[in-house]
């Protein structure tokens, strides 16, 4: 288990059951050149927009009109363990108002913590839950840009999302996967490798609980530990 650590993946769902291992991609240990991604600017024109009409060609325009349109930037969560709270950055406006879009429709509550690695990450939004699975294959698993900032990195606390490390040269985000550091030294190695767009404000102590639950093999609770929204303000 020690030696997993410093291999973070992005769990493709699988609808059968979570006892099927998960694919796995490997982070790579040396840390990037530092390379800041533009934020594209948003249109001048603001637009109505409907749930129905984000695609994979439209993703940067949709969530920067619908990031005008709903500025919250804090979300509670429950769990049967306890709540935790995370703050989300306005200066990476497409991965929070995503995050923000995933809570407002009902997709959390649907999923759960699905990979636990202590002194390492833990990762959730995914599940076996039919109902996760539609709400993928809906919205036809669009991929988010990255949004690398210098002063935002991997420290205790950190929320980020998970990516594919293979056949990704542009470090696309999945818009369904996060994963927040438990560490306390942090995972300063995954710096402008996924984007971190917010950190836990409330309820770390609930995350070092839920991180220690047993596991299986794929390091998947064998309690599920699900996931509900309490609270979504600004």
């Amino acid at each position: 288990m020690q030696n997993l650590k410093y291999f973070l993946f992005i769990s493709f769902f699988v609808i059968s059951c979570k006892n099927k291992k998960e694919e796995q991609t490997s982070p790579q240990k040396k840390i990037t050149k530092e390379i800041i991604q533009q934020v594209v600017v948003p249109p001048k024109k603001q637009t109505i927009v409907k749930k129905d009409s984000l695609t994979n060609k439209n993703t940067t325009a949709f969530f920067t009109e619908y990031g005008k349109q709903n500025i919250e930037t804090v979300v509670e969560f429950s769990t049967r363990i306890g709540n935790f709270t995370v703050k989300l950055y306005k200066d990476t406006p497409i991965h929070r108002a995503n995050f923000i879009f995933l809570a407002k429709s009902g997709y959390f509550d649907t999923t759960s913590f699905h990979r636990l690695v202590p002194n390492f990450v833990a990762q959730f939004g995914n599940s076996d839950n039919i109902k996760t699975a539609n709400f993928r294959n809906k919205y036809k698993q669009y991929k988010l840009q990255p949004e690398f900032r210098k002063k935002h990195k991997h420290k205790r606390g950190a929320l980020a999302a998970a990516r594919d490390w293979e056949l990704n040269p542009n470090k696309l985000s999945t818009p369904f996967e996060f994963y927040i550091v438990q560490s306390k030294k942090g995972e300063h190695h995954l710096n402008f490798e996924h984007t971190v767009f917010g950190s836990v404000i409330k309820g770390m102590h609930t995350i070092d609980k839920i991180i220690v639950e047993k596991t299986d093999i794929d390091e998947w609770p064998f309690k599920d530990v699900n996931l509900k929204v309490v609270k979504i303000s600004k």
